[in-house]
């Protein structure tokens, strides 16, 4: 019995799509699902006649693999995949593999990888994005955890994972224990920014310049022959595009409530741990979370009042000035990202690649672009980077944006359109390149009711006082600062 090159457990749409994709480039797979009929039902339809096989138990699973198994987990997040290891680990032996494939916490990434090491197994966490036509057509693939691992599912994972341009596939090692699903954390994360973005900027065009949806179909086709050139410009252009069966627009007809599965808020919550200002993905994140109101935003909207929307301007000028606010934003979106993770590889000890990341993305993930071969280009010319806003090419660009950036966030927010994710872009701009903030204030307040200490300008850094304000609240001061 020839044996199987890879298992995979959970036979999904995605399970069943990376299976195929496996077969399809020379791999040899073994599926295994709790749902026998679902096992069934894929071997007899899209994978009939291809190196595809279905057991029925993890026993004969074990049995099906080649030396070191390598499993490929494709389960929901959380709980699912623990109660998957424990039932899996007794068919296995030393040195054998079980990948986890799906959108897990990278926390509980790091904590599967010490347990199944300290059994003489080996574990990856990986990140893999692009959905359903990626996982059968090429996603992008970010594996992390056990390095011993990565020789052995190197050759599967870029073999099917998407190309760029020269051929470089669009996976690579990202680091150890819990790197790889905290990169996809953040991919996914900066997906929630782009897509707000890409959103304001559709109601900007509705509400405010009273555009039909062929309208702004023609827009984002052609944005998407430039600089924003992006698989969510090109899908959006085609959602526009759409004919529901009475002919009109699909997308006028969609409920306003959008869904989320918690990586977004993972990164958010991440970031505040960590004390990044991520605040244009945390404002996607909570853009969504209002969305979900709708009952309450329906009878907020007969009480409440606001600026009339209408205006009177050129067109055509105003849609480049929000092609170029859709451009600024979407820098300070990846900045703030990419802050989040040169801060989590100090945290965690990870060596992250940070131009190589962007290589990861370009290709087969929901925000592939040619935005990212500009972030790889900043990072090959200063890998020592810290704020990817800083490299020249981004001065340069936000300097050309700037102007028509400002003028469309002011423009919005006088005649009431809700813009979230372009105003809080904007303000950690300004926030960023103003030399002196107002935390002064903030930090004399702290030492005014807690005595909590501060620095001064005309000090050395790290020397701390404390004063009393008021004449009688004592000269004890707190140890605790937090700058």
């Amino acid at each position: 019995m020839n044996k199987a090159d890879i298992g995979i457990v959970g036979l999904g749409v995605m399970g069943q799509n990376l299976a195929l994709n496996m077969a399809d480039k020379g791999f040899s797979v073994a599926g295994f699902d709790l749902d026998i009929t679902k096992s069934q039902k894929f071997i007899k339809s899209v994978a009939a006649g291809k190196n595809i096989s279905v057991v029925s138990s993890f026993d004969e699973l074990s049995k099906t693999l080649k030396i070191p198994r390598k499993i490929l987990i494709m389960v929901p997040a959380g709980k699912t995949v623990d109660d998957v290891i424990e039932k899996i680990l007794p068919y296995l032996s030393k040195e054998d593999i079980l990948i986890d494939g799906g959108n897990s916490h990278f926390a509980d990434t790091i904590r599967r990888m010490k347990y199944l090491e300290s059994k003489g197994y080996l574990f990856i966490g990986t990140g893999i994005s692009g959905g359903e036509e990626g996982a059968l057509k090429g996603p992008s693939i970010m594996p992390g955890g056990s390095f011993r691992a990565w020789e052995h599912v190197k050759p599967i994972f870029q073999k099917i994972a998407a190309n760029v341009a020269d051929g470089t596939p669009c996976c690579d090692w990202v680091g150890s224990d819990g790197a790889g699903h905290f990169v996809k954390m953040v991919h996914n994360g900066i997906e929630y920014g782009d897509m707000q973005l890409i959103a304001e900027s559709y109601q900007i065009m509705k509400d405010l310049l009273g555009m039909t949806a062929d309208e702004m179909h023609e827009v984002f086709k052609d944005w998407n022959k430039g600089d924003l050139n992006s698989y969510l410009i090109e899908i959006t252009g085609d959602i526009l595009a759409y004919k529901d069966s009475d002919g009109k627009p699909l997308v006028d007809k969609i409920l306003d409530t959008a869904g989320q599965k918690g990586t977004g808020k993972w990164a958010s919550v991440t970031a505040l741990d960590l004390g990044m200002p991520l605040t244009l993905i945390t404002e996607a994140v909570l853009a969504r979370c209002l969305s979900a109101m709708k009952d309450e935003r329906i009878k907020a909207s007969k009480l409440m009042s606001g600026p009339s929307s209408g205006i009177k301007i050129n067109k055509s000028d105003f849609i480049d000035d929000l092609g170029k606010a859709l451009y600024a934003s979407k820098i300070v979106s990846y900045t703030q990202g990419y802050m989040l993770m040169r801060e989590a590889a100090k945290e965690f000890g990870w060596k992250l690649n940070f131009g190589g990341i962007a290589l990861l993305w370009r290709g087969g993930c929901i925000i592939r672009s040619v935005f990212l071969d500009k972030i790889k280009e900043a990072f090959d010319r200063n890998p020592n980077l810290s704020i990817l806003l800083l490299d020249q090419f981004f001065l340069n660009k936000m300097k050309q944006s700037q102007e028509g950036w400002r003028r469309v966030v002011s423009t919005a927010i006088s005649h009431g359109i809700w813009i979230p994710a372009f105003a809080t872009a904007l303000t950690f701009y300004d926030g960023l390149r103003s030399e002196r903030l107002p935390a002064n204030i903030l930090q004399a307040q702290r030492d005014y009711f807690g005595a909590h200490q501060y620095e001064r300008i005309d000090a050395p850094r790290g020397k701390f006082f404390h004063t009393n304000w008021t004449g009688h609240g004592g000269e004890t001061a707190s140890t605790v600062y937090n700058a």
